[in-house]
């Protein structure tokens, strides 16, 4: 039997290499990465920080999964939008979606954005996309869905913490997704002021 090539048109196939997560909850927002770069079927990377501080003073927390290098494009431009609009997330992000698909050149980058201040998170997407969870969870990536059910499991143990919630679930996700693996940066916000 033959093991199939990826097909770069097919659209799960872009997403393969990363599972990021945002948790909030209890005063404290966190976005979790783990650290896999895949090429196919060969991990070339364990270690990759795909979750980033950006913004002023670092209060804003970008995570992003897809093509590496269309990923920092994205991160550059964001942070350029939020140097137009400081303080100002949502429209920093609504701006960057409507340039991300309009543009000839942004339109064909291909990742996906999870960012969160101390107040609101996103998930962008390349098709105009600019959505707020109702949960406050936010999980995009191959290992996205897996991390997803878990962290919304582990939302019902009231005892645990944002961050505690992020490294099970992505513990969950790695032992799961082939793309995913457990070398897990976080970063974190406290949202109480």
């Amino acid at each position: 039997m033959q093991t199939p090539i990826p097909d770069p048109q097919d659209p799960a196939g872009r997403l393969h290499g990363t599972t990021i997560l945002s948790v909030r909850r209890g005063g404290e927002v966190v976005i979790a990465g783990d650290g896999q770069v895949s090429l196919g079927q060969t991990i070339v990377k364990a270690n990759a920080r795909k979750v980033r501080r950006i913004g002023p003073g670092g209060a804003i927390i970008a995570g992003f999964a897809g093509a590496t290098a269309d990923a920092f494009t994205l991160l550059e431009r964001l942070e350029s939008k939020l140097e137009r609009f400081p303080n100002q997330l949502e429209r920093a992000c609504v701006e960057l979606a409507k340039d991300w698909r309009m543009d000839r050149y942004l339109r064909r980058l291909e990742a996906l954005m999870a960012v969160a201040d101390r107040d609101r998170s996103f998930m962008l997407s390349g098709t105009g996309d600019v959505l707020e969870p109702e949960d406050g969870v936010v999980a995009i990536g191959s290992g996205g869905n897996y991390a997803l059910a878990a962290a919304r499991a582990l939302l019902q143990i009231p005892e645990l913490g944002a961050e505690e919630i992020a490294r099970r679930a992505m513990k969950i996700a790695a032992e799961i997704c082939v793309y995913t693996n457990d070398h897990v940066i976080v970063e974190a916000i406290r949202t109480e002021r």
